[in-house]
């Protein structure tokens, strides 16, 4: 495919969008059906962007790992012996073969195919047979680090050395979080539920990003928030997304007895989601997970007071997992149907200047988002 033809050439992507939401058309379809797009979202937007990877509560005690990818590439985060939070490629720096699998506690990192021996900080201390070597010095190799970060209770990683910390570029974020959610360090992993759709993962951001099909496609959901005061604001690289708790029985979960009565709810440039739904004092961690230009992965992680659920949390897990979700992606596997077909290039993006949830406001947003990324990878 030639570099400037239409389907690679960055003015074409970028046709239509606008600053204002009020004259702006969305994403052009070929962003989210083309394997070249794919690839820029790959190396442009993922690869240089805080990737969330678990709660604190994993990587408290020295030793504790857990193994993630990101952008393709396998990371390992460790607590070193110091307390030190790590990350580094998971790599040995003898074959390429990966260190760590799964998450655990080790107290050395000892590579299962030729028996490297790592320290938690990455410096190499035992390599088998390499006494007769010439200019070979354990104290020159080192496993490669990443950035890692600890954040409002989870932990985010950034395979981009030059990117500027999560703290630095959310602002207000943390302050906000706290707010609604000021035990969340103290939440405790209860449930996951996990999906796989086929759809580019930017159509699973955007419908995330508006409730504009809310009262068509989440009736429940709609009995559940109180519509009238859903607002939507968005900031540099994330938005909120804020909403009273309905004040009568809903069709959804009951929260007769909730504690917590607001729909507090952050997304995080680019694929992360941060949900605090009325009920029990709870955060919901939806990451989405680009798998292909037609597939993405989601995890639901439920952080919770105990390990254990209680009954309305049981019944608001069920809610999610067998009604939202259906719902959800029904829409956005059908959006990506469209998407293919010659039918549609690109649609106008629908606009409230008070900031209503139902707005695509939000969506335009993450569209800015994915634009400005795109220009900096053709520069």
């Amino acid at each position: 495919m030639a570099l400037n033809s239409p389907d690679t050439d960055p003015d074409f992507i970028t046709h239509g969008y606008d600053p204002s939401p009020a004259r702006s058309l969305s994403l052009r379809a070929d962003a989210y059906t083309q394997q070249h797009w794919y690839d820029v979202d790959r190396t442009a937007i993922l690869a240089k962007t805080w990737q969330w990877v678990c709660h604190v509560e994993k990587l408290r005690e020295p030793g504790a790992f857990v193994t993630v990818e990101v952008a393709g590439h396998p990371i390992a985060i460790v607590r070193d012996g110091n307390g030190t939070l790590r990350a580094f490629y998971n790599v040995c720096k003898h074959r390429a073969h990966e260190l760590l699998s799964g998450e655990g506690h080790v107290k050395r990192i000892m590579c299962p195919y030729h028996a490297w021996v790592y320290r938690l900080d990455g410096q190499l201390i035992r390599a088998p047979h390499t006494e007769t070597l010439e200019d070979f010095d354990l104290g020159s190799v080192c496993l490669s680090q990443v950035q890692v970060e600890a954040f409002c209770g989870f932990i985010y990683v950034n395979l981009d050395p030059t990117a500027a910390s999560l703290a630095v570029q959310t602002g207000d974020l943390e302050l906000e979080i706290r707010h609604w959610a000021p035990d969340v360090e103290d939440l405790t992993f209860g449930h996951r539920l996990t999906y796989e759709i086929k759809s580019n993962w930017k159509n699973v951001v955007d419908n995330f990003l508006e409730c504009y099909h809310c009262p068509t496609a989440h009736k429940d959901f709609c009995s559940l928030v109180d519509m009238d005061t859903y607002k939507v604001t968005t900031h540099g690289i994330w938005s909120s997304h804020m909403a009273d708790a309905g004040k009568g029985a809903n069709s959804a979960y009951d929260v007769s007895n909730a504690s917590v009565r607001t729909h507090a709810v952050w997304w995080l440039w680019p694929t992360t989601c941060l949900m605090r739904y009325p009920g029990r004092s709870s955060m919901i961690v939806l990451n989405i997970i680009p798998a292909g230009p037609d597939r993405t992965f989601e995890t639901y992680d439920f952080f919770l007071e105990t390990p254990e659920p209680n009954e309305a949390e049981i019944e608001a897990i069920r809610y999610l997992d067998e009604v939202l979700q259906v719902e959800d992606i029904g829409l956005v596997e059908s959006v990506q149907r469209g998407m293919n077909t010659p039918a549609f290039d690109q649609g106008r993006i629908v606009n409230d200047p008070e900031g209503s949830g139902k707005s695509e406001h939000a969506v335009h947003h993450f569209h800015g988002l994915v634009l400005d990324s795109y220009r900096a990878a053709s520069g």
